[in-house]
């Protein structure tokens, strides 16, 4: 949930659903490219988090 939250939070391109869920986000934030770059880490990071995650449990519970 938090993955699919971060990743509509970021700034859109050309439309879609980041602009429909942070039209408010962006326009307040829209200039501050330091927060636009600590979402991006942020995002990152829980893929990697969540990716770790899939794997050990992966490795856990094989036959």
């Amino acid at each position: 949930m938090l993955m699919v939250l971060l990743v509509l939070l970021h700034k859109g391109k050309g439309g879609g659903l980041s602009d429909l869920f942070g039209g408010g986000f962006t326009s307040s934030f829209g200039g501050s490219s330091v927060v636009e770059r600590n979402l991006d880490r942020l995002t990152v990071i829980t893929g990697v988090v969540w990716f770790v995650c899939i794997i050990a449990l992966g490795l856990i519970l094989k036959p």
